[in-house]
């Protein structure tokens, strides 16, 4: 397979469905905020990648950056009322009661950095899928939480997009 061609059919694809991508990118940075999810579907890489396939489909950086910070948001706020229902018995749903290590992790992590560690939580890849859900069973007072995972929804959306439309903008004009 030729990869012109390759390129080629993706960014056409991407082209005609442009109205879509903030809300695919949504998807998979929800899919990848959610606990339990995150763990057995890693969508970071392609993430990174993808922010240069919508630079280069002409798609504003804006709308993708929006589309990934609202699914981030929203994984984490599930992540974490999922916490807040179920208490410490969430830790035995899979993938998560198969990564032990992980709570303890998230438990010591929370407890080290408060509402910081929502914050921070997230850049981290295996604390990313745990540390909403701890702030929930730990019950992290639900506006504080809202802050730290806007505010780091925001930032990680942006962190993670913005190297590939930069690329793709240095390479392709």
């Amino acid at each position: 397979m030729d990869i012109e061609f390759l390129k080629t059919s993706i960014l056409d694809f991407v082209q005609a469905h442009r109205t879509y991508a903030p809300f695919v990118l949504g998807l998979m940075t929800f899919g990848e905020s959610l606990a339990f999810v995150s763990l057995v579907l890693p969508t970071m890489t392609i993430l990174v990648s993808v922010g240069f396939v919508l630079a280069a489909a002409d798609i504003p950086f804006w709308q993708a950056w929006v589309g990934a910070a609202c699914g981030g948001f929203l994984g984490n706020w599930v992540s974490y009322s999922i916490g807040r229902r179920y208490k410490k018995t969430a830790y035995l749903i899979w993938p998560l009661s198969r990564h032990p290590h992980l709570i303890v992790r998230g438990e010591t992590f929370f407890q080290r950095f408060g509402p910081w560690a929502v914050f921070l939580g997230r850049f981290f890849g295996p604390l990313r899928a745990v540390i909403a859900l701890v702030a929930g069973i730990f019950m992290m007072p639900g506006v504080l939480f809202q802050a730290a995972n806007l505010a780091s929804a925001s930032v990680w959306a942006f962190v993670i997009l913005a190297p590939g439309a930069g690329l793709a903008h240095r390479l392709l004009w």
